[in-house]
């Protein structure tokens, strides 16, 4: 009976070592699922413990830097790091501890880096505090004190500290996963399947970091495009300004001059008997021509340079355009058909109309000048909305409403290389002789002085728009008369003395002598410390004549002491340049009476008859 056993025994004893062998490697499996499961925790909450590690040191040394950026430039933006450290830290700082849970030793060097980061925030604030009270210097010393280095030493020794235990912590659970692994390779076709599945995830991980760093490139790539558009729009405008501030000052002193030559000039000619060689009427009349020629270049060089002086009005841009029908017509010619096509409800603006109606010829000639063999010329205007991504991608737009007017041809358009230096001042693409290349350079210039944008649109071969954006004005309407016809202004009286202020001499010579011309008794004066002299001595001065631009003083401060002295006193402005204390951003000052250089013999009397009997 126990020999019958005994095989069946042995046979059993595989089975049941098998079984048993079964039961060890199931254990284990469960075994080294818990532990696996057991160092994914432990993985997951040391990665969480680092990362949030890493973020609180960024949100403090953020707010450091941006403390130090508040207290160099005194720029609230620069409190933004410092104010989302800030709202973040507390928050961070939980859910580090939730991180670490029971962890003792960390839970202490968390206490510890916790009241670190508290003092370290307190002390950027009291700078900032300081800094806010204008007390730079207190900021500063408590900035290159030595206490506050410690506490950003103490802060980044505190966080590497933790980071070196998660280190150890991950390692030491990196061991005990070695040892599990070791125990489970018995089961081939579970490390097999765990070597598959371990391949597939760095495969599809791998993966993944192509594509992010195929989208990092394309991003950088964007972004130094970008970088390079931003950086051209900034060498243009610094050009622009450069030209500008050169152009404005060759106009001042060229008006000086022109002033002194087309005053001179119309003296010559009212002083003409009939009984002068025939051609010295002719000659002095070609001299005029050329002098207002210059004159004209000149406003054209202060238009570009944004600094002649604008009188804007309320102005709806379809009247102006329609009245202005008559005139296009006649200056470009038959063969070019002229067609308006005005919106309704049009916004009004506030413009100086004289310039829009000079830059919407000035843009018509241009437009005839490209349809030799004539065309179409479209005038349309139109309420538009720039919005902030268009007005990011120009130059000095704000977004906002805007009047628009398009001036469209069917010429012959501009290449990319011509669009590039279209608004460049003296850049022309027509013959000598045919144009100074200032016209669109007055256009741009008008317009950007106006707040508005100009924009171009060309194709070669198919035309161009050129669209002028000028701001929706929302104020009050202006009920201010219009001018009306030119009357002959009647000329002075020996009583009226008038007190001329030039501390050019030429000018004030030639300015005196006009005045005496038109019956006016004149007291011309080389410095504003003389006139002051003179206004104590005669009362009976019954206007101020002053240039703005002079050594001692302003004209505009000239006027305020003499009108202390002489409270029925008038004033009447004069200058070559509109960078001055009664034009502010190229707008003269209301109420100010104002006559620009160069000037007409006509235009002195005008405006001195004017001032003087408190004509606006």
């Amino acid at each position: 009976m126990s020999k019958s056993r005994s095989p069946t025994f042995r046979n059993l004893v595989p089975l049941l070592l098998g079984f048993m062998l079964l039961l060890v490697v199931a254990a284990g499996a469960v075994f080294l699922s818990f532990r696996q499961n057991d160092v994914a925790l432990t993985l997951h909450k040391a990665l969480e413990t680092r990362n949030s590690l890493n973020h609180l040191l960024r949100l403090v040394t953020d707010a450091e830097t941006g403390q130090r950026g508040y207290l160099l430039t005194g720029r609230l933006s620069y409190l933004e790091p410092f104010n989302l450290a800030k709202s973040q830290v507390r928050s961070e700082l939980d859910l580090l501890g939730r991180a670490i849970g029971l962890n003792a030793a960390q839970q202490n060097s968390l206490t510890e880096l916790s009241k670190v980061i508290g003092e370290k925030l307190a002390e950027l604030q009291t700078t900032i505090d300081l800094r806010a009270a204008n007390d730079q210097d207190a900021a500063l010393a408590v900035v290159n004190s030595d206490a506050g280095k410690q506490m950003m030493a103490r802060i980044r020794e505190d966080v590497e500290q933790m980071l070196s235990e998660q280190q150890h912590l991950l390692e030491a659970r990196a061991a005990d996963f070695a040892w599990l692994s070791a125990v489970g390779s018995v089961v081939l076709i579970a490390s097999v399947i765990l070597v598959i599945t371990l391949g597939m995830t760095v495969l599809l991980d791998g993966r993944r970091r192509l594509l992010q760093l195929q989208a990092a490139k394309n991003r950088l790539e964007d972004e130094i495009a970008e970088r390079q558009t931003a950086e051209s729009k900034v060498r243009q405008l610094q050009k622009m300004e450069a030209v500008g501030q050169l152009t404005g000052g060759i106009a001042h002193d060229f008006n000086n001059m022109l002033a002194i030559i087309i005053g001179s000039l119309d003296m010559a000619r009212r002083r003409l008997t009939g009984a002068e060689h025939p051609t010295v009427p002719k000659c002095i009349k070609n001299a005029g021509e050329g002098a207002e020629r210059a004159a004209l270049l000149t406003s054209r060089l202060l238009a570009f340079s944004r600094q002649q002086p604008l009188e804007p009005r309320v102005l709806d841009p379809n009247k102006l355009v329609a009245g202005m029908s008559e005139l296009l017509r006649s200056t470009i010619g038959e063969p070019i058909a002229v067609e308006t096509v005005l919106a309704g409800g049009l916004w009004r603006v506030f413009a100086d109309s004289a310039q829009l109606e000079s830059a919407i010829v000035n843009l018509a000639v241009n437009a005839r000048d490209a349809m030799p063999n004539g065309g179409k010329l479209t005038i349309e205007t139109a309420n538009t909305d720039l919005d902030e991504r268009y007005a990011r991608a120009q130059t000095e737009v704000t977004a906002g409403q805007y009047a628009m007017i398009s001036i469209t041809d069917t010429g012959f358009g501009m290449s990319t290389e011509v669009l590039e230096r279209a608004f460049d001042p003296f850049y022309t693409t027509k013959r000598a002789g045919k144009g100074t290349g200032l016209g669109l350079s007055q256009v741009f210039g008008f317009v950007k002085q106006s707040g508005g944008h100009v924009k171009i649109y060309s194709e070669p071969g198919k035309g161009t728009s050129v669209k002028i954006y000028l701001p929706r004005y929302v104020g009050e309407l202006d009920h201010s008369p219009r001018d009306g016809p030119i009357a002959v202004p009647p000329n002075g009286k020996a009583e009226e003395i008038i007190l001329v202020v030039e501390d050019d001499a030429q000018v004030r010579n030639m300015s005196a002598e006009a005045l005496r011309e038109l019956g006016y008794a004149v007291i011309p004066v080389g410095t504003p410390g003389e006139a002051l002299k003179q206004i104590e001595m005669q009362p009976r001065i019954a206007l101020l004549f002053t240039d703005i631009v002079m050594p001692e003083m302003s004209g505009r401060e000239l006027a305020d002491r003499a009108s202390k002295k002489l409270s029925n006193l008038k004033v009447l402005f004069t200058t070559g340049y509109t960078r001055n204390a009664i034009v502010h951003n190229g707008v003269v000052d209301p109420g100010m009476a104002f006559l620009p250089k160069p000037f007409t013999l006509d235009q002195l009397a005008r405006k001195i008859r004017q001032a003087i009997d408190g004509i606006e």
